[in-house]
């Protein structure tokens, strides 16, 4: 049986290890006992659809700016605030409205849909590695290892400079996490400063000898203008953390949590396996189920009143995606896989002018990915305990030990 934290014992900063493992007993108490409760940080925590559903859609009254919230955090002059502050999902507009318009740009359906015979191919020389080890490692072996690659041909970063993008893109994400050390901290400013020199060496060159034929990310970014507006070079930087960043623990999380969720249930597996049309349908319910970003926050502008409770202006409010992604006012049987499941009005991607630029490639990536892991190797099992990540924030596994 689950174990629940009641809503009087709940502290986001000091979570015991059984939420790790399944936060969903915790989270179906709070939507019954408490929708919208305060934590002892002052901070507010919303668990239903409905509410998480309202902000998302209200950027008026609920701000994306993290200045006020990541000061006190990171301090003003270090390298994480610089980049937390700057990136795309922790602003309003307009520096909101420009980023999205330059990342939109760069990321058209058109590009996305170029992607496919590359992502494909990758997957099947992964899938040639693992089947002749035998036994593997679906996140380091698999699930990470695709983001990286996708994102590094989108970058257009050279296969010999790969190698520190996943340690840099957990270490700058880790930082958003609650209750933060300072060794996390440490390693996230470290971080940022590799990441933003090794691009400010490969932007330069691309600079110098970019074509027009070029129309990788990079050169959409470096051309991309809208009236007078054009992204500074800092503020580019930024954003090619964010698209690795973003890209790289969704789209793990989202392969690693799927995978698992799917072998732990043999019969919807075995649908899938005899039905790839239902491909498309089985990431949405990975995703709505356990969602690879599963908190998000935003800042009140002005006082509100949400189901009687009245929150301050100022105010720092938790969305908890994961909560409201199994909301039985919303999604009958939440707590069932369902390959039927139609409409899946789920919100792993956010909402409002924040929803996940990159949805598309994620959504992608994942079908890819996981249909043909199960095509090639329909014996495939775990072998030994899977890990999770002690995360609140991103849900996902440091390892699954696995056999074809």
């Amino acid at each position: 049986m689950s174990r629940t934290i009641s809503p009087e014992d709940l502290d986001l900063r000091a979570l015991p290890d059984h939420f790790y493992a399944d936060p969903y007993a915790t989270y179906r108490c709070l939507r019954d006992e408490a929708p919208v409760l305060q934590l002892p940080d002052g901070s507010f925590l919303l668990t239903r659809y409905a509410d998480v559903r309202a902000v998302y859609r209200d950027a008026r009254r609920y701000s994306s700016d993290k200045r006020l919230q990541f000061e006190p955090v990171f301090g003003a002059s270090s390298p994480l605030y610089a980049h937390h502050t700057t990136s795309l999902v922790f602003n309003d507009p307009p520096l909101h409205t420009q980023v999205r318009k330059a990342i939109g740009n760069a990321l058209s359906d058109r590009l996305v849909h170029a992607l496919e015979p590359t992502l494909e191919a990758l997957v099947e020389r992964l899938l040639d590695d693992i089947e002749a080890q035998g036994e593997f490692d679906l996140i380091d072996d698999f699930a990470a290892a695709i983001p990286i690659e996708i994102i590094g041909n989108l970058l257009r970063v050279p296969e010999s400079e790969r190698g520190p993008l996943r340690r840099w893109s957990l270490s700058i994400l880790g930082a958003l996490e609650v209750g933060l050390d300072e060794e996390a901290l440490a390693r996230g400013n470290a971080s940022v400063v590799e990441f933003l020199s090794f691009l400010e060496a490969l932007i330069g060159e691309r600079q110098q000898s970019l074509s027009e034929d070029d129309d990788d990310i990079v050169a959409r970014l470096l051309r991309w203008r809208d009236g007078d507006a054009q992204l500074s070079r800092d503020v580019l930087y930024h954003q090619c953390i964010f698209l690795l960043n973003a890209g790289h623990e969704t789209t793990t999380n989202l392969i690693g949590n799927g995978v698992v969720a799917l072998l732990e249930r043999p019969e919807t597996l075995a649908l899938l396996r005899n039905d790839r049309a239902l491909l498309p349908a089985a990431v949405e319910e990975i995703l709505r189920m356990e969602s690879p970003n599963q908190l998000g926050n935003r800042t009140t502008t002005e006082a509100v009143n949400i189901r009687g409770v009245t929150i301050p202006r100022d105010s720092v409010i938790t969305l908890c995606i994961g909560a409201a992604n199994r909301d039985d006012d919303v999604f009958i049987e939440p707590d069932r896989f369902d390959l039927g499941r139609e409409p899946n009005p789920h919100l792993a991607f956010g909402g409002g002018i924040h929803t996940c630029a990159g949805l598309n490639v994620a959504r992608l990536e994942g079908r890819v990915a996981i249909g043909a892991l199960l095509q090639r190797f329909p014996h495939l099992a775990v072998r030994g305990a899977p890990q999770r990540a002690r995360r609140a924030r991103f849900r996902g596994f440091t390892t699954v030990p696995m056999a074809t």
